[in-house]
C-alpha cells in the first residue's frame, strides 16, 4: 500500500514538473533578500518556500485537470498521466486541494496581509488554466502568475507593499511571457484547429517571436531599474548581464520553422537565468551590503 502511494506521488510530481519550481523560486528569494536587506529570519524563509511549493503545485495540478480534454487530443501531450489514465481526476483534484491548503496555511503563518491576499493569488494562478480559451494574452497571465512570487515574498518579510517588488514582479511577468511564447510555438497548428489562443496562433510565428524578444529586453530593463532603486552593486548587475546573455542565447536557438531546440531554450536556460541572478545578488549582499 505504501509503495503504491509513493509511486502515485512520484507520478504526480512528474506530471506537474515539480523541478520547474526553480523558475520563480529564485525571484521570490531575491525579493526576500532585498526586503530584509540580508537573509530573512529562517522561519519566514521556510514558510515562503512552503507557500511557493504549495501555490505552484496547486496551479499545475489544476491545469492538468482543466486541460485534460485538449491534452488527450494533442499528440505532444497525449502521453501525460491523466490522458493515459495512470492517474484519475479525483486523485489529481485531491492533490490540488491539499496543495492549495498548504499555500493558504503558509500564508497564514507569514502574516495577516499575506493570508488575506492568498485567495486572490490562488484565484489568479488557477484562472490561468482557462486563459487560452478567450485571450491570446494568456502568456502575460501566466507571467503574472509567476510574478506574484516576488511581491508575496516581499510582503512576507515587510508586511507592506513597495515599488521595488512590483517592478521585479513585472520583470518576471515579461520574462515568463517571453519564454512561454517560445514554448507555445510547438502547438500553433493544434491551437488553430481546436480554437485555443496564443500570440503565435494570432499574430503568426515570426511576429510573436519578435514580441517575445521585446518582452525580454523589457525584463532586463526592469531588472536594471530594480538594481538602481534597491541601491545594489556590481555583483547584481553582473547577474543581470549573465541573465541577458543566457536569454539572448535562448532567443537564438528558436526559429519560426525550427523548433528542434525548444526544450533547451525553455527548460534548461530559463532555470539558469533565475538561479544565477539570485546567486549573483546573494554575492552582492555578501560583499557589499553586510
Amino acid at each position: 500500500m505504501l509503495r503504491r502511494f509513493l509511486e502515485q506521488v512520484r507520478i504526480i510530481l512528474e506530471m506537474i514538473k515539480f523541478e520547474h519550481t526553480v523558475f520563480a523560486l529564485p525571484f521570490a528569494l531575491l525579493s526576500a533578500l532585498l526586503a530584509a536587506r540580508g537573509i530573512p529570519e529562517w522561519r519566514t524563509l521556510g514558510w515562503i518556500l512552503v507557500a511557493m511549493v504549495g501555490a505552484r503545485s496547486a496551479a499545475m495540478a489544476f491545469n492538468r485537470i482543466a486541460d485534460l480534454h485538449y491534452d488527450a487530443l494533442n499528440p505532444r501531450t497525449a502521453n501525460r498521466a491523466l490522458p493515459r489514465g495512470i492517474l484519475t481526476v479525483g486523485q489529481v483534484a485531491m492533490f490540488t486541494i491539499v496543495s492549495a491548503g498548504v499555500f493558504v496555511f503558509a500564508a497564514w503563518q507569514l502574516n495577516a496581509l499575506c493570508f488575506a491576499l492568498s485567495p486572490v493569488a490562488l484565484l489568479w494562478i488557477l484562472g490561468y488554466s482557462y486563459a487560452k480559451r478567450f485571450t491570446a494574452l494568456s502568456h502575460l497571465w501566466l507571467g503574472l502568475s509567476l510574478g506574484i512570487a516576488p511581491v508575496g515574498a516581499w510582503l512576507a518579510v515587510r508586511g507592506q507593499f513597495d515599488l521595488v517588488p512590483v517592478l521585479l514582479s513585472l520583470a518576471v511577468m515579461l520574462w515568463t511571457a517571453g519564454f512561454d511564447i517560445i514554448y507555445s510555438l510547438q502547438d500553433v497548428e493544434f491551437d488553430r484547429r481546436v480554437g485555443l489562443r496564443s500570440l503565435p496562433q494570432t499574430l503568426g510565428e515570426a511576429p510573436a517571436l519578435w514580441l517575445s524578444r521585446v518582452m525580454h529586453v523589457g525584463m532586463l530593463a526592469l531588472l536594471v531599474l530594480v538594481g538602481g532603486m534597491a541601491r545594489l552593486s556590481w555583483g547584481y548587475y553582473a547577474g543581470v548581464a549573465v541573465a541577458g546573455t543566457l536569454i539572448a542565447y535562448e532567443q537564438s536557438l528558436v526559429k519560426p520553422h525550427d523548433l528542434s531546440r525548444v526544450n533547451l531554450a525553455f527548460f534548461t536556460l530559463n532555470g539558469w537565468v533565475s538561479v544565477l541572478l539570485f546567486a549573483f545578488t546573494l554575492m552582492d549582499w555578501w560583499v557589499f551590503w553586510r
